[in-house]
């Protein structure tokens, strides 16, 4: 997979971030789906979820666009890293036991309804 072909997209409604905190998760991101053609992209949303009365949290989701079905994980922290680094780390867990899963023939979904792979 070449690099253009993995797309990437950051929303934010925190104030200020981080370059570094953003190269870090979306080199984390690349690497995950390089070496694969089952992931064509993520996206990463970041938010405060501080009120009146709540100490700082944050929120992180990140969404990995891949195959049968895309992977989501939502983690909360007192810092904008914890949050994002939590997340990105669940989507790497999920995405790995997912290609596990689907590694061998026998265990992936056919690819047509109602028919079987054939290898």
């Amino acid at each position: 997979m070449g690099r253009l072909d993995f797309h990437l997209e950051f929303q934010t409604e925190v104030e200020y971030v981080e370059e570094a905190l953003l190269d870090e998760a979306a080199v984390r991101l690349r690497e995950l789906a390089q070496g694969h053609n089952d992931m064509i992209g993520a996206s990463v949303a970041l938010e405060e979820l501080t009120g009146a009365e709540t100490p700082y949290v944050y929120q992180a989701r990140v969404v990995a666009y891949i195959k049968p079905d895309n992977v989501v994980a939502v983690e909360k922290g007192e810092t904008l890293e914890l949050a994002l680094k939590g997340a990105v780390d669940a989507v790497e867990r999920q995405v790995r036991k997912l290609r596990e899963k689907f590694g061998e023939p026998w265990e992936r979904p056919p690819s047509t309804p109602g028919t079987l792979d054939v290898e």
